[in-house]
């Protein structure tokens, strides 16, 4: 007897494929990597051999990434490129000063690119995330909306810790801060994720 299976019974590729699965949880293990070997590098050395530690931790990880996901994501790349030349920085010229700068730059980078983006009418969001969730235009304007006040916010928040307090106080707040931040601030999105999800066919998403 032939099978009659029509298409539309089969199962989606878009549908079935988890968000977060035990490949993305591997990925956010290479990315956090690096900053765990520096905060374990400063606590039993000092700034500056933890910065070279950094260094090469984000050395290794870029080729793991891309062995894991066959492709470089944008993000960890372009903190990756600022890691290497203000860490570098701060070894040539023995100043702590230029790596603790790397968070603040990179996060106004980060923001002024989505913001601008947004000015003009892209969503470079999207660009990034286009293949991992499935929203409307309006969702995509939110949500780079928010992450880009966020960015901006992570960079205050970096200018104040490093301006007030210790180094080491600075690179619990790195570590044990920016990363927790981050994740929560991601959680808190699922709202909108979910309320401007794009339904296959409704013509809404790109």
């Amino acid at each position: 007897m032939t099978d009659n299976k029509k298409p539309e019974d089969e199962p989606s590729a878009d549908t079935e494929a988890p968000v977060f699965g035990a490949k993305q949880i591997l990925k956010l293990l290479i990315e956090m990597g690096p900053l765990v070997v520096f905060f374990v590098m400063n606590s039993r050395t000092d700034i500056f051999t933890a910065t070279a530690a950094f260094m090469v931790a984000i050395v290794i990880a870029l080729p793991a990434s891309w062995f894991l996901m066959k492709r470089l994501p944008t993000m960890p790349l372009v903190t990756a490129v600022f890691v290497l030349v203000f860490g570098g920085l701060t070894l040539y010229l023995n100043d702590e000063i230029f790596i603790k700068l790397k968070p603040t730059i990179v996060n106004v980078m980060f923001g002024a690119i989505l913001l601008g983006g947004l000015a003009f009418g892209r969503s470079f969001l999207k660009i990034v995330f286009a293949d991992v969730f499935r929203l409307t235009e309006e969702g995509w304007r939110h949500l780079t909306f928010r992450w880009g006040l966020f960015f901006f916010l992570l960079a205050v928040l970096n200018e104040i810790v490093w301006r007030n307090f210790s180094t080491d106080d600075w690179v619990n707040f790195k570590v044990f801060g920016i990363a927790p931040l981050t994740m929560v601030f991601g959680m808190m999105q699922m709202g909108l994720l979910t309320r401007f999800e794009a339904k296959p066919g409704d013509g809404k998403d790109s």
